[in-house]
Order: C-alpha cells, then structure tokens, then sequence
C-alpha cells in the first residue's frame, strides 16, 4: 500500500499525506451517519467540554468510561454545539465499523511496522464553522502511550476539504525524534498531565497539512501537531482511527482502559 518513498518521508517527517485513500462516497457516508447520531442525541444537565487546555482538571466520569462507549462532547467555546463523538465507534456503530475495518486500512498499517494490529480509539471530530476548538499541540502519545512509543499510530481521515483557512491539521516535520513530551496519566478516576520536557514546541517549524476530502494523514505517535481554531463558515469533518502493536505494552496508566481488549482488522 505505500511505496518505498512515501515510507521513507513518514520515518523522515512523523507524518505522511496519502492523497484519496477514500472514495468521496465513503466520506458521505460517515458525515451523514454523523448527522443522524446528533440528531437523535439527547444531551443531559451536565455537557462534556472536549478542550485541550488544562484537560486533566477538566476530566469526568463521562469521558473516562467513552473507551467502550459512543459519547458526544461539546465545544469549549459554545457548549450547545458538538466538537466531537468518540471513542469506539469503530466498535458499536456499523456504518463506521465497516468504514474502520478494511483490507486497505490493514496493509497501510502493517506497512507502517506495527505488529498484530489493534483498533484502540475512534473520533469523529467536527469542526464546527467560528466555534470549532483548537487543538494545542500535542503528540498523540502523551494521551495514548505503548511501549515502545513506536507501536502506535493515528489515521486522520479527511471527510470534507481541510485547508488553512479553516482549521486543517499542522505538524513540526521530524519533531516525533524529539523524544515524548509529555503523559496524560490516569490514577484511579483521576487524571493528571506529567510534563517530560517543559521546553515549549517551536510554532516556527510548523507546516500545513491541507487535505482534500478522501485524504488519508498517517500520523506518527510521537509527531507534535495541532489545528487552529475554526474561524471560517465552513465545516472542517474529520475522523481519525488510533492503532496499535497487539505486541507492544498498553500501561494500566493510559486514561483510556477497556474490559475486553481492542480488537484487530
């Protein structure tokens, strides 16, 4: 599935654009299984703010227990508006089980290096037209460790055109052989964020990731990336599936935890 070229700028980068890897249909598809789980979504009292800035003081019950579940979290900014739907959609919902589960989501992965393969975490992530929350940079491996920290990968998926004017992806190329950061770290029902390394990511290396729907970014666990927030009129719909090595330690310290294990393709 991946030339020996693109292999090469994915070691070389921590990320690589796969350029319609999904047929447009496809990204329909989830965006209107998407409409329909909002639209019969009932909110409670209490709403779930997804928000990167001080996420373990802001922690619940209700995001804790989303690793086996299918939740709803609202915008920091605007909390009547949905920022995303997660974690095990590739688990409980059909439509995007089938999308998640393909013969050529396998091969790319098992390209990528990663041994025995398990589909761990899923996110619809939406983007909303003026609301939709930035995302601070981060690397994917301070919330969802494995040791080795290479055994982990995340697939963002493009469902609508994601350009720099409304809130695409940026990455800092090589930036994942800087060592991790940072660990998002459970302790019983509480969480907190153990700081690795205090030194601040250099916004200057930063690059766009403009994608165009049906794009694949591969996105190495360690690369520290980020999206702005969405000022623009339009949306910016996106999925993204996290993998990892069936081989490979998943700590007990993760905030995400499962009663059955992660299933592979």
């Amino acid at each position: 599935m991946l030339s020996d070229a693109q292999l090469e700028r994915f070691r070389r980068d921590g990320f690589l654009h796969v350029p319609g890897f999904v047929e447009p249909a496809a990204c329909d598809a989830l965006r209107a299984r998407a409409d329909a789980l909002i639209a019969a979504f009932r909110p409670g009292e209490q709403r779930t703010v997804f928000t990167t800035n001080e996420q373990a003081r802001r922690t619940d019950d209700y995001f804790l227990d989303s690793g086996e579940d299918l939740r709803f979290f609202f915008e920091e900014e605007d909390a009547t508006v949905i920022n995303k739907i997660g974690h095990a959609m590739h688990d409980l919902d059909p439509v995007f089980a089938r999308f998640s589960r393909t013969p050529a989501i396998a091969g790319i992965v098992r390209a990528l290096g990663i041994d025995d393969p398990r589909v761990l975490q899923s996110m619809y992530i939406l983007k909303a037209p003026l609301v939709g929350g930035e995302v601070r940079c981060h690397q994917d491996a301070t919330y969802l460790h494995t040791d080795p920290p290479e055994a982990m990968v995340g697939l963002w998926f493009a469902l609508e055109d994601a350009r720099t004017d409304n809130a695409c992806l940026w990455a800092i190329p090589g930036g994942h052989r800087e060592g991790l950061r940072a660990r998002f770290v459970r302790d019983g029902r509480a969480t907190r964020l153990d700081v690795l390394d205090p030194r601040p990511w250099d916004d200057t290396r930063l690059v766009p990731l403009e994608a165009r729907q049906g794009d694949l970014i591969l996105l190495d666990g360690l690369v520290p990336h980020l999206s702005y927030t969405n000022r623009s009129s339009r949306s910016r719909h996106a999925y993204t599936l996290h993998v990892i090595s069936g081989a490979a330690a998943y700590p007990a310290s993760n905030w995400l935890q499962r009663a059955t294990p992660p299933r592979g393709f």
